[in-house]
């Protein structure tokens, strides 16, 4: 059938001159970002950490300039050829948008910043062998010069005038603490001890680097709370022309704002309607703030140590995947998928990493745990299905499989609007299967469906300055101060009340959207697309529509921006 599962292993064809220059493109950027290299599983880099000063910054957005200029003097051959080069030329176009503007001086935030990237790439690096060891090693040593170059790029900005905010600033500085304070960085040597016998050179080299580690992020705390947030500016807001070009990266489409923002609100309103409904099969005659307090309390609904959640998690992607293989075409080699606890630390929302591009290093999903002793089940069952199958792992992992179709650009590619809303997307389509047939499951699908609808009413909300609309209440029938304009704090509190998410988690995901401009509105506009994409398809082929061969399609395509998505898909005949 179309798009069917075609393995990248051991893979021999020519390529075209679009594909080859994909190929160089990636080989030449790992060499520029070895951290990305190691999250794709590209070799040969494991040693070396990414350069985040301005010179690192400019060789990455010259390198990404010079392939863009040479993509643009090649014809495609055929149709894989047209979609890859109008996908690239658009992430081109987009990474030197953001380059150009200045938004690489702004990346100082919990989620998706070189600070944490360059203590998260441990997390993906093989832990076997002398050599893998001596790699860590390596990194661990390099640590001190890496921040520092993060830092230059800081000053760079303070210089020219473009600083982030005093609340990212400030939280950053609190997650390299964390990881200074607690020693994270030992935890590896730790490892090498337990593992294979090693030199005992190695070791010392191991030990010796893990200091330097962890003095340079105390440093950078020290740093980031003394020297950098004096400077930082007030406002959290990033204002419309920022926040245009954040969202272009973030959807692959121009939107308007003030239509998704009014979208979401119906949206709201209408999975509220669902979720109290939901409530009255839990708990009837309760309000969603009593159900929730029985669901997080009930000793028979939670699990109890952080090794037991991780555990029940595990079995719920294993049974995800199980259950998956009626509906999806899945290859076996992506039918592993390891569920996985972050450090102490790390952002307060769960999240996947791909395997590497043979997938010799298997999928990873991470669930914080947030300092928590009890663990309540009610709303990860969802978000399970949404980081491994049939949401991100079933996406990205079947786009690593599209070696004939798809360059290695394409393959290493991820747009949240589109990747994002396929998660979501695939949430909702477990509960078209039935699976959320426990209502405490459904009320944590629900709930998780009207937090993404919240994302996209705070975010555009905050950064733009919009009002709350007149005769807003919350779930409990309170006014919430319709006319005024959005505050972190009303964000907060709102999110509190409507979602049934934790306080510490929302207190995080305040300052993720506030630091992260337009990625908060990726899951719920892209869910919207997908649907749309899926509602057309359906109308245009009538009763020759068939779902599996739908989705097996639609992953093939790999990553699209959402205004290519509806286009590419109108090829579907069935």
């Amino acid at each position: 059938m179309p798009g069917a599962p075609k393995s990248t292993l051991g893979a021999d064809m020519a390529l075209s001159p679009i594909f080859q220059l994909a190929d160089d493109h990636v080989d030449r950027a790992a060499a520029l970002d070895p951290c990305s290299a190691t999250a794709r599983g590209v070799p040969g880099y494991d040693h070396l950490l990414t350069d985040h000063s301005p010179d690192g910054e400019a060789a990455r957005a010259d390198h990404v300039r010079a392939s863009r200029a040479a993509l643009r003097s090649l014809a495609p051959t055929g149709p894989d050829d047209r979609r890859a080069k109008d996908f690239i030329d658009d992430r081109f176009d987009t990474d030197l948008t953001a380059y150009d503007t200045g938004e690489w001086l702004y990346s100082l935030r919990v989620l998706a910043s070189p600070v944490s990237e360059l203590r998260a790439v441990f997390d993906l690096m093989p832990r076997s062998g002398e050599q893998a060891w001596s790699n860590i090693a390596a990194r661990l040593h390099a640590l001190p010069a890496a921040l520092g170059g993060v830092r230059a790029t800081f000053e760079h900005g303070r210089a020219t005038g473009r600083v982030a905010a005093v609340r990212q600033a400030i939280a950053t500085a609190r997650q390299c603490a964390t990881w200074a304070e607690t020693r994270w960085f030992d935890t590896l040597v730790d490892q090498a001890r337990s593992a294979e016998p090693l030199p005992s050179t190695l070791i010392d080299e191991l030990a010796s680097g893990a200091d330097a580690a962890i003095e340079a992020y105390g440093a950078l705390a020290t740093y980031l709370r003394d020297d950098y947030a004096p400077h930082a500016t007030d406002v959290d807001a990033c204002g419309p022309d920022r926040y245009a070009v954040n969202s272009r990266a973030m959807l692959g489409a121009e939107l308007d704002p003030q239509e998704m923002y009014d979208w979401a609100w119906s949206d709201f309103h209408e999975l509220r309607r669902e979720q109290r409904a939901t409530c009255a099969r839990i708990l009837p005659g309760a309000g969603f703030a009593e159900v929730i307090q029985l669901l997080d309390t009930d000793p028979a609904r939670c699990l109890h140590s952080a090794d037991e959640y991780r555990t029940w998690l595990q079995a719920i992607t294993d049974e995800a995947i199980a259950r998956s293989l009626q509906h999806f075409d899945i290859p076996e080699v992506m039918r592993t998928c390891e569920a996985q606890i972050p450090p102490a630390g790390s952002a307060a929302a769960p999240y996947y990493t791909s395997p590497s591009e043979d997938f010799a290093r298997p999928a990873s999903t991470w669930y914080p745990t947030l300092g928590r002793a009890a663990f309540p089940m009610w709303g990860d069952v969802t978000t399970c299905y949404h980081e491994s199958v049939p949401g991100h792992h079933l996406q990205l992992g079947y786009t690593l499989l599209q070696a004939d179709s798809l360059s290695r650009i394409q393959r290493n590619s991820f747009v949240s609007g589109h990747g994002e809303g396929w998660a979501l997307y695939a949430e909702r389509l477990c509960d078209e299967f039935g699976w959320f047939d426990n209502p405490d499951h459904r009320l944590g699908f629900l709930s998780g469906q009207l937090l993404r609808s919240v994302r996209v009413i705070v975010d555009i909300g905050l950064h733009l300055g919009y009002r709350i609309p007149d005769g807003t209440t919350l779930d409990d029938g309170t006014p919430f101060h319709g006319g005024e304009v959005w505050t972190p704090e009303l964000a907060y509190e709102f999110a509190v009340s409507e979602t049934g998410q934790g306080e510490t988690f929302l207190a995080s995901e305040i300052d993720r959207y506030l630091g992260w401009p337009g990625q908060a509105i990726s899951y719920k506009i892209g869910e919207r697309e997908w649907l749309a994409a899926r509602s057309d398809t359906e109308a245009r082929l009538g009763g020759a529509f068939d779902l599996r061969s739908f989705h097996t399609f639609a992953l093939a395509l790999g990553p699209l921006g959402l205004a290519q998505l509806r286009t590419e898909l109108a090829s579907f005949t069935g």
